[in-house]
């Protein structure tokens, strides 16, 4: 009898393994917007909050190695500021090279805050190349409908001047 209970119980817990991922399909979201970095003016988006004081050298990029920044940038539907707002970029960036390439640490959330994505989320974490033409960085997480989000998204300069940056965004969500 004792045999026949662990068998039992063994195929139950399959079958109910089997039946949950069953139901959890696996969906595809292919999103883009643009984020606007605002680094000056009366209103910036982008804040730096720590950075190096003693460097004495030449380059450029040295100079801004350390530095880290806090930003809330807004995301738009086009690259004009003035399109549909459809939420923010929330985060840290950190100024991760030391020589050669421009390169930031980035630690951001992108926040819908209307249309279909409305109160979803997702979450990068890379490395962001800034002169490249093209930087792909990797989706680690979400909420919403992009819960267990996974993915990549794929950032292009769209413009920059003194202050601001304008970015485009076409990311690929694989989610529940």
């Amino acid at each position: 009898m004792m045999a026949f209970a662990s068998k039992l119980l063994v195929f139950v817990a399959f079958s109910l393994a089997v039946h949950n991922t069953v139901a959890l399909k696996q969906k595809t979201t292919r999103i883009q917007f643009y984020m606007h970095d605002i680094v000056g003016g009366p209103q910036p988006t982008a804040v730096r909050v720590a950075g190096r004081s003693n460097f004495t050298g030449q380059d450029s990029i040295a100079a801004m190695f350390g530095s880290i920044s806090v930003m809330d940038n807004p995301l738009t539907a086009t690259p004009s500021m003035n399109s549909t707002l459809v939420g923010r970029a929330q985060g840290i960036y950190a100024m991760s090279s030391q020589e050669k390439e421009l390169s930031l640490l980035m630690t951001l959330t992108y926040a819908f805050t209307t249309g279909p994505y409305n109160g979803s989320t997702f979450s990068v974490v890379g490395r962001n190349p800034v002169m490249k033409e093209v930087r792909e960085m990797p989706v680690v997480g979400g909420t919403g409908k992009f819960r267990l989000a996974r993915g990549y998204c794929l950032a292009r300069t769209y413009s920059m001047t003194q202050m601001e940056a304008v970015i485009g965004y076409n990311v690929t969500l694989l989610h529940y």
